[in-house]
């Protein structure tokens, strides 16, 4: 009788330590805190600047039509479609923003945006940040690279890509959800 009693309670023992470690582990999950970045939200970043000093807010352009394209020197579909995104966004220039995000970079996105001139032909820049330097990218839930967004003036995402993104579509998208 004493050895079933001695067994029970050692089941009841191990069960209830189980029962304490499964609700720590649920409990550390469910409430640890948040990696804090800047780029925690698809909606709301405020990414460094590519090159220089500042930063760059998605709400600095509330009120204004925005595209963000994220795009890395390695990517060769972006390497793709940045020549046809410079000449859209110079000739939407004050009509729509384009924001050019250097993202999980492991080469020179900031040779890569001179390369295409995306500053000259009206881009802001910036650097996408983080524990993985990918924040905004991960955020939007992208698979790989390149990732366009475009922001309504309020905003809010209308339209995400996750692969490269013809001229003809891109105009198509800034027609339909912008008018331009």
């Amino acid at each position: 009788m004493r050895d079933a009693r001695s067994v029970i309670s050692r089941r009841t023992a191990i069960a209830g330590a189980c029962a304490v470690v499964v609700a720590v582990a649920v409990g550390i999950v469910a409430f640890r805190s948040p990696t804090t970045s800047a780029a925690a939200s698809p909606t709301s970043f405020d990414l460094p600047a590519l090159n220089g000093a500042g930063t760059v807010r998605l709400s600095s352009y509330r009120g204004e039509p925005v595209v963000v394209d994220l795009f890395a020197s390695w990517c060769s579909a972006c390497r793709d479609e940045l020549p046809a995104f410079a000449a859209v966004a110079a000739s939407t220039r004050g009509k729509v923003q384009f924001i050019g995000v250097d993202s999980l970079e492991t080469g020179d996105g900031a040779a890569m945006a001179e390369q295409y001139r995306l500053a000259a032909n009206g881009f802001v820049l910036a650097r996408d940040v983080g524990p993985g330097d990918s924040d905004l990218h991960d955020a939007l839930r992208a698979p790989g690279m390149p990732v366009t967004v475009l922001y309504d003036a309020a905003g809010r995402i209308v339209a995400k890509d996750v692969s490269s993104v013809p001229a003809a579509t891109l105009r198509s998208q800034l027609r339909r959800y912008f008018g331009i």
